[in-house]
């Protein structure tokens, strides 16, 4: 009983803290506590400076304290990096497919994945069958006469519907001419024939890759120029060609010189085109010649 009176009356026991001036003893504060206030004040600043060790150990100070963090933060930029190179890797691979096939379109041949079987055991009776209204089904019949009824253009290409993504690209005129031939789906005439002085230099109509530059039957020495936007600029007839695939071109940059090559010219002149999405468009709506 005596040990437990003197603690309590060691912890309660009220004391006085007082500071005074040295040089005339003059107080100047006082605090009084007691050894039990002083043990519980402690006890929670102790916890609070342990609670907040512990969170900056887990966030702002954990790559000094944790070995982990280090390997969690390689393994987290490995796998962004890993990521990234493989939608790369897709989008390489499909734009060299799009290039192969575009390039095999200008030069007539069949697109690379598309392969052409020579029909079996068809008759002329079998070529002809949809000339005769006696062998057309019911349903056939229908649907024939829903798609009769039906106005079919062969284009309807809007201005408006591509204006929007090409209306921030500067167009560069490719030479000063005359045009001879204007845009005409109708005759499938998918560019514009300009006429220009002879030995005059083809200048690229933006910046872009090239992604042709050979010889075809029909259009001569023939240039093809990728820009942005899903843009296309194709120049054919001409005399040389100044670039080769791959090379990067500047807008208004000399690319090739006009000619009279290929099989569809009748005199010194470029034929251009414009492919917008896989669709051609009339260059004289975004060039002034």
């Amino acid at each position: 009983m005596r040990i437990r009176k003197t603690m309590s009356n060691w912890l309660t026991t009220r004391y006085q803290m007082v500071v005074r001036n040295e040089e005339n003893l003059a107080e100047v504060s006082s605090v009084n506590f007691t050894y039990a206030k002083v043990i519980v004040i402690s006890l929670l600043i102790f916890i609070l400076f342990f609670i907040g060790g512990l969170f900056l150990a887990q966030t702002a100070l954990s790559q000094w304290f944790d070995p982990r963090h280090t390997t969690m933060e390689y393994n987290r930029k490995l796998l962004k990096l890993t990521v990234e190179m493989d939608s790369l890797k897709w989008k390489l691979r499909s734009q060299n497919k799009f290039i192969d096939n575009f390039q095999n379109v200008l030069k007539g041949d069949v697109p690379t994945g598309t392969v052409y079987r020579e029909p079996d055991n068809l008759g002329s009776d079998d070529f002809n069958r949809d000339m005769n209204p006696g062998k057309i089904s019911e349903g056939d019949s229908i649907i024939r006469e829903e798609f009769e009824q039906i106005e079919v253009s062969l284009t309807s290409y809007s201005r408006n519907n591509y204006s929007e993504e090409l209306k921030d690209i500067f167009f560069f005129t490719p030479l000063q001419g005359i045009v001879s031939s204007p845009y005409d789906l109708s005759i499938d005439h998918y560019g514009v024939d300009i006429v220009a002085k002879n030995n005059e230099p083809v200048k690229s109509i933006a910046d872009g890759t090239v992604i042709l530059s050979s010889w075809t039957q029909e259009g001569g020495y023939v240039i093809a120029v990728q820009h942005r936007a899903n843009l296309i600029s194709v120049i054919r007839h001409n005399s040389a060609l100044l670039k080769k695939v791959g090379n990067f071109v500047n807008a208004g940059e000399v690319i090739s010189i006009i000619g009279n090559t290929g099989e569809l010219t009748t005199g010194p002149h470029v034929h251009l085109e414009l492919w917008y999405n896989g669709n051609p468009v009339d260059p004289e709506e975004f060039i002034t010649f």
